[in-house]
């Protein structure tokens, strides 16, 4: 049986610190891994002006293949990073457009969130993801927050907690 979770890396650097925490965690699991930075992804208007981009055959193939979607970003300015954001924002085309019938298709699907940064978060990150997981009727699943060593590995300290995230998948 095919492994039904994947992971949505959203940073500005593909092979940045965030990638190296997933290295770590697609090392152990057969999880899907999907950059958005592969993707051709415009910011979200009103007037539906990039439906023919990626967005929209990638959030379909998403809820049709997965029922665990993990979403991993560094922490910017005490935020995801703003592809991150362009990808929520694109939601609102799954669920605007009456001739795209996908976004309701996140209703049963679970969520969970790995956090990526050098220091700990501020009260009140996982907000956006809590609340959107609620809004489109998805199970969250929770978090983990995550920071590498001073060789650039994952911190030991984080390890025990990425294995306990990696149980609610």
């Amino acid at each position: 049986m095919p492994n039904k979770t994947v992971i949505i890396l959203g940073s500005s650097r593909s092979q940045g610190n965030t990638r190296k925490v997933l290295d770590y965690i697609l090392e152990q699991n057969d999880f899907e891994l999907i950059d958005l930075n592969d993707l051709k992804m415009g910011y979200y208007s009103y007037e539906f002006i990039h439906k023919h981009d990626d967005f929209i055959p990638t959030a379909k193939r998403i809820v049709e293949q997965y029922d665990n979607i993990v979403f991993a970003t560094p922490v910017y300015w005490y935020n995801m990073s703003a592809v991150m954001k362009t990808f929520f924002d694109r939601i609102s085309d799954l669920l605007r457009n009456e001739e795209i019938v996908i976004g309701r298709k996140f209703r049963g699907k679970n969520m969970a969130v790995i956090s990526n940064s050098s220091e700990d978060l501020v009260d009140g990150f996982y907000m956006p993801f809590r609340e959107s997981a609620n809004y489109l009727g998805m199970n969250y699943l929770g978090e983990v927050h995550t920071w590498l060593d001073e060789d650039g590995n994952v911190a030991e300290k984080c390890k025990p907690h990425i294995q306990s995230f990696l149980t609610l998948l």
